[in-house]
Formats: structure tokens, C-alpha cells, sequence
């Protein structure tokens, strides 16, 4: 093992990307960087990572800004999750200082154990692997991992391996390494065999199943949804509801509008919108008097003008329906 982690060591200090976020082991930056990263691509991630640590430089500035301002600089990232936990989390930081182990770290919210370690290993060299998908495929290849990766028991089995391989060498730069090896050379298509440090003892690569490996994970069922969104104006003011009947968005303001399940794709719409498995066909919008909604409990009500709309309802869906109406 001493000698795989040397190769990947030497090949990731030769080929590493220059990433804004390596530019030193500031456990904020390394933090808002890895929340980014998730369910996103590093090439759209970059302007917006640049965009939200120019506004928010440190810790304690992320804390202070109020939670709209924090959401109006994630909007188009989507997971709206994820940026009120990084206000909540940055709260208790800023109080409390920055937690230096990974168990430590899965006390604050938004910290799930990948996150936690990414951030322990690479910012304060915690010798703990990280395990991401990146690294499921590079470890399933190598090793022949013909697991399913996705249940418990089984990630636990990886945890493992990819434990082990850490403590043989710097956590901070082994962990990055077996990240950016999955990202730039055995990718999830047409992998750069002949570029891996790995290549001569890798399972896959000498049996020809690197498109069998790692498994795929079955897919959740697509669930469809026809909005017809509701545009109610009153005092040059739109409105905004909260709604709880919505199976998505349910803790953020959005649009009023009528929400259907529906069996199949309608053949009208004006675009599409997709929230995790949901897949949500947006109609033409339909306005409507404030008085209809007279009714909703003050608590899931606010009215805004248009150009702060963004700040309280910064889903790329809303601003899609209002230029719908431009």
C-alpha cells in the first residue's frame, strides 16, 4: 500500500488543478468550497465560490449577513439546504471557533461525514479518508469493488479502505489526490488509463471492466408535476407564499400557483424545472387579485417589489416564470 499511495502522491504534486480554494488550508474556504462542490461541476462552481467569498470573506462576515443576502449569492447553485446551513453552521463557528476533527465537525448542521472529513483531512491533516463518488469509482476500479456502494454497511467497507490508504502518507494531500484523480483521469467515461499512477495494478484496467465498475445505483422513480404559477400584484408588490402542501420548496418563499401530479410529460408547457427525482412542468402563469389569497396565514405571506424579489426567492424557477410575463 506505502507504494500506491507514493505514485498517487507523486502524480497528484505533478498534475494537481490550480483551484481557487488550494490556494491555502483556510478551513472556512476548504468548507465553503466542499458544500459547493456537491451536486455540482468544478467548472460552474468556480464564479460562483469567487462571487460568494468576495461578499462573504470570513466566517464571521458569512454570520453576520442576514440569511436572504446569503441566499441571493447561492442562487443558480440550487439545494437551498445547503446555504441556510452554512448560515447556521457559520453562527455557531463564529461563537464557538472552527472544530478541528471530523467527529466535531458532525455536531453543526449541514456536516455530513463527508463534508466533516474532507474539511478535518485537508485544512488540520486529520488522518481520516474522505469518500466521495470520485473516490467510490477510483477504489472500486483499482480493488475490484464489485459492491453496492450506496448501502451502509457497505460504504462503511469503503470508509475503511480508503482509511487505510490515508495512513500511509498526509491525509491533506492524499485525500485531494484520490479526489482529482477520479475527476481528471478515471472518470465515469472513457477513463485515461495510461495516465494513472495506479494503471499496473488496477483490477479494472486488467480485465477490461472499468464500464462495469464501480456498480451502477438504481435509479429513484421520477415523479411529475404540472405548476400553473400565480402572479398577484398589489401595490407594485408581488407576492410570495410559503406553501407546506408542496412536496419540494416547502421552507422557502416561492410563486403562489396551483401544483397537480401528473402520469405523463404534458404535451404544453413553457419549461421544465428539476428538484432532486421531482421533474416539475411550469404553464403559462395566470394572475390573479391579492384578495383570493386574503385567507393564508400571515406567517406564509410576503410581499416584495420585483427588484428584491431575487433575495427572498432566489430559485432560478422563479426567475424564469417572471420573465415568462416580461
Amino acid at each position: 500500500m506505502k507504494d500506491k499511495v507514493q505514485r498517487l502522491t507523486s502524480w497528484y504534486l505533478q498534475n494537481k488543478r490550480k483551484l481557487p480554494w488550494r490556494q491555502n488550508r483556510d478551513p472556512y474556504l476548504i468548507w465553503i468550497s466542499e458544500v459547493m462542490l456537491q451536486q455540482t461541476t468544478v467548472v460552474t462552481v468556480i464564479p460562483y465560490y469567487e462571487k460568494f467569498i468576495t461578499q462573504f470573506p470570513t466566517v464571521q462576515k458569512l454570520s453576520s449577513a442576514p440569511i436572504e443576502k446569503v441566499l441571493e449569492y447561492w442562487s443558480g447553485l440550487g439545494y437551498y439546504s445547503r446555504a441556510r446551513n452554512l448560515h447556521k453552521s457559520a453562527q455557531l463557528i463564529a461563537e464557538n471557533g472552527f472544530p478541528t476533527s471530523y467527529q466535531a465537525l458532525m455536531q453543526l448542521p449541514g456536516f455530513g461525514p463527508y463534508t466533516s472529513r474532507a474539511v478535518s483531512s485537508i485544512a488540520f491533516d486529520e488522518s481520516t479518508g474522505v469518500l466521495d463518488g470520485n473516490v467510490i469509482r477510483v477504489l472500486s476500479r483499482n480493488f475490484g469493488l464489485k459492491s453496492k456502494w450506496w448501502e451502509n454497511k457497505v460504504r462503511v467497507q469503503f470508509q475503511n479502505l480508503v482509511d487505510q490508504i490515508v495512513a500511509h502518507g498526509k491525509a491533506s494531500i492524499i485525500n485531494q489526490a484520490l479526489m482529482e484523480l477520479g475527476a481528471t483521469v478515471c472518470t465515469p467515461e472513457k477513463p485515461l488509463c495510461s495516465l494513472c499512477p495506479w494503471n499496473k495494478d488496477c483490477f479494472a484496467f486488467a480485465n477490461d471492466q472499468t464500464k462495469l465498475l464501480p456498480l451502477k445505483r438504481p435509479r429513484k422513480p421520477i415523479t411529475l408535476w404540472s405548476f400553473t404559477p400565480h402572479l398577484v400584484e398589489f401595490k407594485n408588490e408581488i407576492l410570495l407564499v410559503k406553501d407546506p402542501e408542496f412536496p419540494f420548496l416547502k421552507k422557502y418563499w416561492f410563486l403562489p400557483g396551483e401544483l397537480k401530479k401528473i402520469s405523463i410529460k404534458p404535451s404544453h408547457y413553457r419549461f421544465k424545472h428539476s428538484i432532486t427525482n421531482n421533474y416539475i412542468y411550469i404553464q403559462d402563469p395566470e394572475r390573479f387579485s391579492h384578495k383570493i389569497y386574503s385567507d393564508v396565514d400571515k406567517k406564509n405571506k410576503l410581499w416584495t417589489n420585483k427588484k428584491s424579489i431575487s433575495k427572498h426567492s432566489p430559485s432560478s424557477m422563479t426567475k424564469k416564470v417572471l420573465e415568462l410575463l416580461e
